[in-house]
């Protein structure tokens, strides 16, 4: 049996596609999604520098054969600002904390523009600064009509800044408004 942190995972996992269901489907529409996944399988050694890493999120401007534009470059520049690694850009990824590669990930996420964005323990490993600083992100994507499905632990964060909850313990035990779900969830 799984722990219910991994059913949490494997649920946005299953919603991004990127495994497959034992059993049932998952339908969604055909929109942009963005998946800041858990554990990043990305290759530390991989020769890539922070700015390429974040302008990655951008490929569908420039392709696989093509340069990024300077318009993308600007944008990488202001997403690396927000998630403060604007002075870690021409670092190689492998130089990185663990806390600043999951920023550079957040920044990377910020440049593909989704409707919907999965974040499976998005402020794993970054102090409370950036936490405010990415959680500050999530606000302007709810204002923007985004979808924003976050699996989080911290439920004084989940209380202030997720208007709709989904609660898992080895089974779902609740969906809807927040203080409602938590209200009943919680002894």
């Amino acid at each position: 049996t799984r722990r219910s942190s991994d059913l949490k995972s494997t649920l946005l996992s299953v919603i991004a596609g990127t495994i497959r269901t034992s059993a049932g489907k998952v339908v969604r529409r055909a929109q942009r999604l963005a998946y800041l996944s858990q554990i990043s399988v990305l290759d530390r050694g991989f020769p890539i520098t922070v700015a390429e890493l974040i302008a990655l999120g951008g490929w569908r401007e420039f392709g696989v054969f093509r340069a990024a534009k300077p318009s993308l470059l600007k944008v990488v520049n202001e997403a690396a600002a927000t998630v403060g690694l604007t002075d870690h850009l021409q670092c190689r990824v492998g130089e990185l904390s663990v806390g600043q590669l999951q920023r550079a990930l957040f920044a990377r996420l910020m440049l593909q523009d989704a409707a919907v964005i999965l974040l499976d323990e998005p402020f794993a490993s970054v102090d409370a600064e950036t936490t405010s600083t990415l959680l500050a992100q999530i606000e302007r994507w709810h204002r923007e009509g985004r979808t924003v499905i976050a699996v989080l632990h911290d439920l004084g964060l989940v209380r202030s800044h997720f208007p709709a909850t989904l609660a898992f313990a080895r089974q779902c035990i609740g969906w809807g408004p927040t203080d409602t779900v938590l209200a009943n969830a919680t002894p």
